[in-house]
Order: structure tokens, then sequence, then C-alpha cells
């Protein structure tokens, strides 16, 4: 699978508009866009001699962000770029001080960027704030034919909001280390700022209790993090101004926590190791004293592990059929007037956030906390949309929101992109709008392993980051493809596998190297969304997710690529050459990606899944290749040839082998346009 077939110098060529002077030829392509940007006369050269200084304040922590950024200079420049002491460095980073001890919520992000031919300024109140300039200017460097260099320009920038997250979801599947790192690293480096870790769920207990062994021992399967890791993690993350925030999931989704411990559910047992995905939850007991001595503890050891001051409870999705059909629980609503188990729930919360508070926490949760008698403190969680997180505002809550950012979706970028926290239109007054503090991308865990996990969080989460750290007014969806395509490769840089580790799995499926048609078949598949993969063929975590399903990614650049030239050729009336030479070629295309994907999965039977799949892919490439012909000719086609067609594409639009054709629309348009000789205006990606 190739990247783009895009030249990616020319990428660097274009412009974003509103942001930059217009009489510049601009040479950027930042993501997130920065609140304010002026482009100026000049460039700095990055040459030998080019060195960094830090000022007026340094610790251990922004030496390492400077030294990590030279690092990351060094491999692109080739040069060997120094640390100095001296203030007429080429690049001055000057910090005000450390910032707070432990990273909090309203941490000072923002920070200043000067660049002129003689020097680079970057001026940040905090250390958190320099690391986020750090980024920008690693994102600035150029090149042309007499080297490297970095454009003259003003930045000034600062967050839109102070909560942007990524959730991860280890309890499906297991995450290790160097994955949760890997990804720490690629936060930063789109300015995100909160990792959200899942670390409960019913299939799987993932952290080591000293103070409750049989939890990880039993409900994990053997993969679990130990205490040093989790430790380890943190500090890896503050290192990079990222805020930890561990979520164990109570009282529902718990069935890890009662293999080891079953007196605490409201269920009898035994309990075992839950494998599949999905299902049937018995909740915690919530009337009973020793569970919530159980709660303390836990969360009284685990407090010590994660020094955040939020503290993730879940609290979504309750089952409460095991409430109502356990007599002594019935009998308890009864006595203290609970007229029913989101009651007994909110009863639950409430002893929950004393336990909370009492370690120092404030309590988040999923929509499903929210209650006007739960203390204003807590946060919510929003994965039902922008109206239950409207009404948490309302109702004197903080709130942050995830539900158009489910990345198992795998929705198109634009659609993620799209989605506001708190949208233009938005019906709430300036005390209930400052409540928003932002949102999370979540990265649910039931079909991602260590193999797919990067390349269905990436690049896409540079898009959510986007969203919640730039102004609202940048909004250009194709600006914001242009620029994800560049912050594709900076990504790769800081360490991301998400474009190596699905080009080793094809690898595998193939027994070998595999023909490069092959490749190009990838680039015009995606995989189902979720519904449809879970109908389709449900995963248990025993199933190796190593199938062309698992393997292809969401919105890949070479589908947009196609239906963006299909938009320009039917904007055009179809009197562009030029394009439907393009467009003739491609389709053509799709044939070869047949016969190869055929003869592959001779001998690979992993590609008997793609057959299916191509062959509908070949016939759209001739049906999209006569509509290119009745256009030219200006004939409408005759009536057998549209009912043909119109089978074709009601065929191919049914998934395959757990994959779906990602430009079935655009050919579709183009079919239609031939129908109807009309151009239409718009090809969806």
């Amino acid at each position: 699978m190739k990247f783009t077939k895009l030249c990616i110098a020319a990428l660097w060529l274009l412009s974003f508009p509103g942001y930059l002077h217009a009489q510049d030829p601009p040479q950027i392509s930042l993501m997130p866009m920065p609140a304010s940007v002026r482009l100026a006369e000049g460039r700095l050269r990055v040459n030998p001699n080019f060195a960094v200084s830090s000022q007026a304040y340094s610790d251990s922590r922004l030496e390492g962000a400077i030294s990590r950024a030279l690092l990351r200079l060094d491999a692109r420049t080739t040069l060997t770029l120094a640390v100095s002491s001296d203030a007429k460095s080429a690049l001055v980073v000057r910090v005000d001080g450390p910032g707070e001890a432990v990273q909090e919520l309203n941490e000072d992000e923002s920070y200043s960027l000067e660049i002129t031919p003689q020097q680079a300024t970057l001026h940040a109140a905090t250390v958190t704030g320099a690391m986020r300039g750090l980024e920008t200017l690693l994102q600035l460097l150029s090149a042309d034919r007499d080297g490297f260099y970095f454009p003259a320009l003003h930045i000034d920038d600062r967050p839109r909001f102070p909560w942007r997250g990524l959730l991860i979801d280890v309890s499906r599947h297991w995450e290790p280390v160097d994955v949760i790192k890997r990804t720490l690293d690629a936060m930063a480096v789109v300015k995100l700022n909160v990792f959200h870790w899942h670390l409960s769920d019913d299939q799987g207990f993932r952290v080591e209790s000293k103070t409750f062994p049989r939890l990880h021992q039993l409900g994990s399967d053997g993969l679990y993090y130990t205490q040093a890791q989790i430790r380890d993690i943190v500090a890896y993350a503050r290192d990079r101004g990222i805020r930890v925030v561990p979520e164990f999931d109570m009282p529902g989704h718990a069935h890890s926590w009662f293999i080891g411990y079953p007196q605490y559910a409201s269920a009898p047992g035994p309990y075992e190791f839950k494998r599949y995905l999905g299902g049937d939850s018995v909740p915690f007991d919530p009337t009973r004293k020793q569970t919530y001595h159980f709660i303390d503890k836990f969360i009284g050891e685990m407090s010590r592990l994660f020094p955040d001051a939020y503290w993730h409870v879940g609290g979504d999705e309750v089952d409460g059929t095991p409430w109502d059909a356990n007599p002594a629980i019935q009998a308890f609503k009864k006595k203290h007037g609970l007229q029913d188990n989101a009651a007994l729930q909110l009863y639950f919360n409430q002893q929950l956030t004393r336990i909370v508070h009492h370690h120092g926490k404030q309590m988040v949760g999923w929509d499903e906390i929210l209650n006007p008698d739960l203390p204003k403190d807590a946060l919510v969680q929003s994965w039902r949309g922008p109206e239950s997180l409207a009404l948490a505002a309302k109702g004197g809550y903080n709130g942050i929101l995830s539900a158009p950012y489910y990345l198992d979706k795998m929705f198109p970028t634009s659609t993620y992109y799209a989605g506001d926290p708190l949208p233009a239109n938005s019906d709430l007054n300036a005390a209930q709008a400052a409540r928003i503090l932002g949102g999370e991308a979540c990265m649910w865990g039931e079909l991602v392993t260590p193999e797919n996990i990067e390349s269905r969080i990436w690049p896409y989460t540079a898009a959510i980051a986007e969203r919640l750290w730039s102004p609202r007014e940048v909004s250009d969806v194709g600006d914001m493809y242009r620029r994800l395509d560049i912050v594709s490769a900076r990504l790769e840089e800081a360490g991301s596998r998400h474009r190596l580790n699905p080009e080793a799995l094809l690898r595998q499926a193939a027994g070998g190297e595999y023909p490069a048609a092959v490749g190009d078949f990838m680039d015009f598949v995606e995989p189902l969304r979720l519904g449809l993969r879970m109908d389709e063929r449900r995963p248990s975590q025993n199933t190796p997710l190593t199938s062309l399903g698992d393997i292809v990614v969401p919105d890949p650049p070479e589908s947009r690529r196609f239906a963006a030239q299909v938009t320009a050729f039917l904007k055009s009336s179809g009197r562009d050459s030029s394009l439907r030479d393009a467009l003739r070629t491609q389709l053509q295309a799709f044939l070869a990606m047949n016969d190869a994907i055929s003869t592959l999965a001779s001998h690979a039977p992993v590609f008997r899944d793609g057959e299916a799949t191509a062959a509908d892919l070949a016939g759209l490439g001739a049906a999209g290749e006569q509509a290119l012909g009745y256009l030219a000719e200006g004939k409408i086609p005759p009536q057998e040839w549209i009912a043909q067609q119109n089978a074709l594409l009601d065929r191919a639009a049914k998934p395959k082998g757990l994959l779906r054709i990602a430009v079935l629309d655009a050919i579709r348009e183009l079919i239609l346009a031939a129908e109807t000789q009309r151009p239409v205006s718009h090809v969806k990606g």
C-alpha cells in the first residue's frame, strides 16, 4: 500500500486559506492549525552550525523535549545539530517556569514562535507550552535546492479546549508497553494532552494489584501492566506533556473483577475469564458495605500510581437484570425508597464519589452517571452526543465529548472532523459553554491488536486533535486532508507504525512479497464499519485480526484522490480530457488488481477474502470506463446498460470478505452522470 501517489513536494506548496499573506507562496502545512500565523520575508537556514539553547528556565523535561526534537531534525536533515548555552543560537527556547508539579487541566500550553532569517525564538510560560511549540517548529521544516530551512513567520498559539484526549481500551485486546509509548509519542506530535487508559472491562483487568492480587492473576489471562510499568508510562507521558487518566469501569462492565472476587457481584458465580466480546455483564452489588470497603482499598492503592486529579469510574451500560433478580437488592431498594435501578446507580455513584474524593480525585464517568443529585464536581464524558453534553453543561456539570470520535466505527476522517464539542449553533450561554472542556477520540478494543491498532488511530486522530486545538473557523475539509497526508509522515517519523504494520501484515498474508497490483487493490478498499463487521464475522479475544479486512485502512488516501478527480471531472461537465484520461487509466487498472488478487489467492488463502470484492471492483472499473465513453459522446446509454450497472452497484455495495469498496460512491456518480448527461457537483469520499 502506498502513502499517496501525489508528489509530496507539491503538497508542501499548497496553501491553506485565511491564515497567510496571499502574496507569499505558502510553504508550511501545520496540524493542528495555530490560533494565529503571520508569514514574513526570508528563511532561517538549517546548516551544520544550527544549535539550540534554552534560556530563563530549564529542567530535565525541557532538556528531554529539546533532545527528542533535535534527534528528529537530525534524522530528517542528515545533520548533527547541537545544544548550546549561547543566547545567540539559531533556536532559542525561553521558558518562564516549569508549570505544575502534576500537570493539571488548565495548565498553560500557549506559546509564541518568532522566526527571522537570523534566529528562531520560542517563548512559553511553561515547559508544556514549549513542548507544543517544538512540535510546531518540527512541522515547519521545509527544503529547497539549497537545503533545509524554516520559513520566517510569527505564531501565537493556544488551545481552544484544555481537554484533548485519546482513549485506548486495553481490556478487550491487550496492548503492550511499546504500543502505548509509540501512541504517546504520536499524541504529542498533534498536541493531544490526555491519555485515557481503559484498564478494566468484562474481558480483562489489566493492572497489577498487590492489595487484591487475584484481580490481575485471574482477570488478565496473564496480560497486565506491572505497577513499575504503570509508573514508567505515567512518567513517559508527563515528559511529553500528557496527563494519564485511568478508567476502572463500575458498577457495570465488571465481569473481570469477579473472577477473583465474586463476593462483590450482584449475582452468584463462579465467574470465568470471558474471551467473547459483548454479551451479558453482571454489575457490582451496590447495597453491601463490603463492596465499598473493597473499592475504597482498591482506589487507595491505584491512586498512588496515577497522580492525575481525575479518576474515571465508567458507569455506562449497567445491566440491571441481576439487580432485579436479587431479593436482597430489591429489599434494599424498598427500604431506602429507591424507585428504580437508575436511583440505585445514583446511590452507588454517591458512595463512589465520597471514596474518590477521599483519595484526592474528581470523578469522571460516562453519560449514565448524570443525575441532578450527583455532586457538581463530577465530569461527564458523553458517548451519546452533543445534545447530552449540552444537557450536562446546563445542569452545572463540566463535560467532554466523545460521541463523534469513535475510531472503531471507521468513518471517513471528514466525519470525525465535523464533530465539535461546542458547535457554532450551540444554545449554551457563556457560563454553560465554559463547562465544555473538550473531547476524546475513543479506540475501543474489539477489533484491534498490537498489529493493527496504530493504523486504526492514525492519521485520522490528527484531524480530531485539530478540532480540539484550533479555532472553530479552521474547518476546510479539503485542506484538512491535504495537511493530514503530510502530518501522517511526521507521525511516522515520531515512531508510529500506522503505515509500516499494514505492509508487514500484507507480506505475512502473501507469504512474502506481493505484486504491486495487490498493494494497489488495498488502496481502494476499506474495512467494514463496526456494526457490519460484528454481524459478518464476530471475533473473540482468540481471533487473529490478520484478515484483509483487518489489514486495510479506513479512508485510504488513494481512494480520496480518485473521488476528487471524479468530482473535478464532473464539475467540468466532462470536458477535461486530461482528467478523463487519468480516470480511464485508473479504471482500467482495476482489472489488473482483480487478476493479481485471483492469482495470489491460489496459493495464499488469506486473499480469498478479497476475490469477490476484487471482481466487483473490476466490474465497476469497466462500468466507469463505459460511462466515460458515453459522457465523451454526449449519448445517454441504453436502458439495458443502465439496469446492468445498477445491479452491479447493488451487488458491489454488499460486504464481502470483511471489505467494502472505498470508491463505490465515486463510480456511482460517474454512472449516474452518464445516465442523465448532467454534471454532478459532489462525490462522497
